[in-house]
């Protein structure tokens, strides 16, 4: 089996490390474990005996997550080594060569390579930047065929941190469940909201939904490679036995603290702390944007550790990027790696004067540009 390369994550895999200034991280600024557990908890912690632990996850961790899904119980959820491997899963064991997926885009580009390597058929629609990011429903009707298996759609997005309406989502489960096929949500960035509530979940709307979510995003704890899916018991059965193929089980300290961070008092509190940690950074980069005259437009997102800017000089985002990262040291992600040439990502959860002099490097680049 031949795959494709994965750009964004084999750029980000060779130099995120390498610069000074990171910015193409979409979640936020990570914890220590000193924030996030009680002095008593570290020291229970460093008691436990590295086991294997049980390979789906523990029933205590399965029972939390379960709780975050109405109506949802711990035979429900499988914990996986991050939302990347619930992803690898899901294709892997529902979807056979010549079925077809079709696939929100622009999108991190995991599923999209995943599939077409297996002889998945990829059939794309496009959030509308005209409609606010927002996606048109006649385009992913007219996708739909008998081969059509899943639906898969990241809510809130990545790049454009865009938010589905409820109208958008009813319509999206009338679909799927039209044509009898699984619709899969990649929900990583629910909790990261940049204005209003809660981003509402597709669980529950309809009995083939499938979620995925983890830690590395949201919850700022993207070390614990922690991710888990959130489905129908027979598809969950399913995807364990796929599971015991690729990793067997997660880490089992990193199972012990990810059941601390999502007990209820504690998700809310690290979820309010890293919603202000990027409300504060988004007010930061607007302001950024404003001195930079008519250089950049974007839409505001809506949720998620990142602004997708669209610019308006003559130059390929690869080419861009990368005189940015050689020239000064700073690194941000180019449109192509999500097929849009013509815009950049930049993550907004770091530290604030860590951004800020991120956002200096790159003000710097540009001045020394000549159009």
């Amino acid at each position: 089996m031949k795959i494709e390369t994965f750009e964004l994550e084999r750029r980000q895999s060779v130099w995120e490390n390498r610069v000074e200034y990171n910015l193409t991280e979409s979640g936020v600024h990570p914890y220590k474990l000193t924030e996030l557990l009680k002095q008593e908890e570290i020291d229970k912690l460093l008691s436990l005996r590295i086991g294997y632990g049980q390979t789906n996850g523990s029933d205590e961790l399965r029972e939390t997550i379960s709780l975050i899904y109405p109506k949802a119980d711990l035979d429900n959820v499988l914990v996986t080594n991050g939302s990347s491997e619930a992803n690898f899963v899901t294709v892997w064991s529902l979807l056979e060569p010549g079925d077809e997926l079709i696939l929100m885009l622009p999108n991190y580009m995991q599923i999209w390579g995943i599939a077409r390597s297996f002889g998945i058929k990829v059939r794309p629609f496009h959030l509308k930047e005209n409609l606010d990011w927002q996606p048109d429903m006649e385009e992913i009707r007219s996708l739909i065929s008998p081969k059509t298996k899943m639906i898969v759609v990241c809510n809130p997005n990545n790049p454009t941190g865009a938010v589905l309406s409820e109208n958008t989502m009813n319509q999206l489960v009338s679909l799927a469940k039209e044509s009898d096929t699984w619709l899969y949500a990649d929900e990583v960035y629910r909790g990261a909201e940049l204005e209003g509530d809660e981003t509402p979940t597709f669980w529950g709307r309809y009995d083939k939904t499938i979620i995925a979510c983890g830690l590395s995003k949201a919850y700022a704890l993207p070390g614990l490679r922690i991710g888990w899916l959130v489905g129908s018991k027979s598809f969950i059965e399913k995807a364990w036995s796929y599971h015991d193929y690729t990793s067997i089980s997660t880490g089992y300290l990193s199972n012990w603290i990810a059941n601390k961070a999502l007990q209820p008092e504690m998700r809310l509190k690290i979820l309010t702390r890293n919603r202000e940690m990027l409300r504060e950074n988004l007010g930061i980069l607007m302001d950024w944007v404003k001195k930079q005259g008519d250089k950049f437009t974007y839409i505001p997102p809506k949720a998620g550790g990142m602004v997708f800017l669209r610019y308006n000089f003559p130059l390929n985002s690869t080419k861009l990027t990368t005189k940015l990262r050689e020239e000064k040291s700073c690194f941000i992600v180019a449109g192509d790696c999500f097929g849009m040439d013509g815009y950049i990502r930049i993550g907004i959860g770091s530290e604030k004067n860590y951004f800020l002099a991120g956002l200096d490097l790159l003000s710097e680049m540009l001045d020394e540009l000549s159009f």
